[in-house]
């Protein structure tokens, strides 16, 4: 598979999984009770920032359960995410904010976190810059931040108030030395690097026609149905745009090969870039560069991507057989130690683009595998897959699972579940006394063991019947 995208498919895999949410809420929910919770004379709030809508969708539904299950009182939460969420573990679901959150509205939502009834903010791609809670004490950060982003999110928790002595973050993805070059730059002197050169511009726009995809008469007819109507355009409206832009697109289609339309395409993509950019500080006061990266903008949504550049799915190849979360290091990141790099500016404009190299999926695996910190031996590996097959080899777990649900199967799992390991205790006496001895990793291997024992004796039920 290509190293990139396969590597991007397999961290999100590992991000969504139940079991590893599921362990990073017990940190943040106990965290926030022991610690965060009698903050600011017992008024503290906390934000959890997620990676994406659908992390925020899960870690909700995560949180309130484990709050729940625990019946600790005192502690709701309120989640932000834009639109609507399709759940794919979840047949026929569909999440919203206002759902979510028991019918409140996204105006209110800043009001009512800022009470005394919710005390914990999940949020995904809001409320990380321009929030002003003085409250705010401590911050889950489980996404990647980089830059500026991660100034602007940090900041949230530099506001001050009454009773307010200190903040606090726990990030479980991001790098000390990370946060600190991102900070570094902003503090007590910001340089600046070279400047961008406001003619790049007008060398994009002149290698942009030189392809002849489009012409200047087809820019204006877009543009003039577009501004004439912006704020509510009618279905017509769209419907001559998409006439217009589709000329271009069968233009784009009848290229050479893929190089080609991977070039214009990423000529395309950093004229509307850096027109977003330069705009905001230069007064280009040109009609036609507004015209071009309104144009451009209608027609890259059309330039689909190739089926093979899509999200990997991985789900069906890979499965989470052993996880830890451990702290890695704490204490404060100091900026005053070292030179701060100067800010830059686009100076050079990248078209082509990048490369993957293909590697075996198991390779990646490993790597992951030393990312999150397991250590488990191939003969450990071993071990459980022989109890796996012992156990859906008996008669007995055959006919639980042809006629009970997951949990009552679990039952009858369990109790012969000693006896599986004694069978092959022998060869394997380390983990064997491991998991005599230790309640809780004895509980992760069995809630591996029964669910994978399960599927395999269902999927097997289902292909003789």
């Amino acid at each position: 598979m290509p190293r990139r995208e396969a590597a991007k498919a397999l961290a999100r895999f590992m991000s969504l999984h139940p079991h590893n949410i599921a362990q990073k809420f017990e940190v943040i929910v106990e965290h926030f009770r022991s610690f965060t919770k009698h903050k600011i004379g017992g008024r503290a709030k906390a934000m959890v920032v997620t990676g994406s809508r659908l992390h925020a969708v899960r870690y909700k539904l995560a949180f309130d359960k484990y709050i729940k299950d625990r019946g600790y009182p005192g502690i709701k939460s309120l989640v932000a995410f834009s639109g609507s969420v399709v759940d794919p573990g979840i047949a026929g679901s569909s999440f919203t904010e206002v759902g979510m959150n028991n019918g409140i509205k996204e105006s209110e939502l800043p009001d009512k976190f800022a009470g005394e009834e919710y005390q914990v903010l999940l949020v995904a791609e809001k409320y990380q810059t321009g929030f002003d809670q003085p409250l705010l004490h401590t911050m889950y950060v489980d996404k990647r931040l980089a830059g500026v982003q991660a100034v602007q999110t940090l900041s949230r928790l530099n506001r001050i108030a009454p009773g307010k002595e200190d903040t606090f973050v726990l990030d479980f993805v991001n790098e000390p030395h990370e946060i600190f070059d991102a900070f570094k730059p902003y503090y007590e002197v910001t340089s600046r690097g070279e400047a961008p050169d406001p003619h790049q511009l007008y060398d994009l726009q002149h290698r942009l026609f030189e392809w002849q995809l489009f012409d200047q008469v087809e820019i204006d007819a877009v543009c003039e149905v577009w501004f004439k109507n912006r704020y509510d355009p009618t279905a017509g409206d769209h419907q001559k745009i998409n006439a217009t832009v589709d000329k271009a697109v069968e233009r784009y289609r009848a290229l050479d090969d893929d190089d080609e339309q991977d070039r214009f395409k990423g000529q395309l993509t950093s004229f509307r870039s850096l027109y977003g950019f330069l705009s905001q500080i230069i007064p280009y006061q040109d009609s036609d560069l507004e015209k071009l990266h309104t144009y451009a903008r209608f027609l890259l949504v059309k330039l689909r991507r190739d089926p093979k550049d899509f999200e990997y799915c991985v789900e069906d190849d890979v499965s989470l057989k052993y996880y830890r979360l451990q702290q890695i290091s704490a204490g404060a990141i100091g900026l005053s130690e070292g030179e701060a790099e100067p800010l830059k500016g686009p100076t050079e404009v990248g078209t082509r683009r990048a490369t993957d190299e293909a590697v075996p999926l198991s390779s990646l695996i490993e790597k992951l595998n030393e990312r999150f910190g397991t250590d488990f031996k191939p003969a450990d590996q071993l071990f459980f897959d022989q109890v796996a097959e012992t156990a859906a080899a008996n008669e007995t777990l055959q006919a639980s699972a042809k006629v009970n649900k997951m949990e009552d199967f679990a039952y009858v799992f369990n109790r012969m579940l000693e006896g599986l390991f004694i069978e092959r205790m022998e060869g394997n006496e380390d983990i064997f006394t491991r998991l005599m001895d230790d309640d809780e990793f004895r509980s992760i291997a069995a809630s591996h063991l029964v669910q994978e024992v399960y599927e395999r004796l269902r999927k097997g039920a289902k292909t003789v019947g």
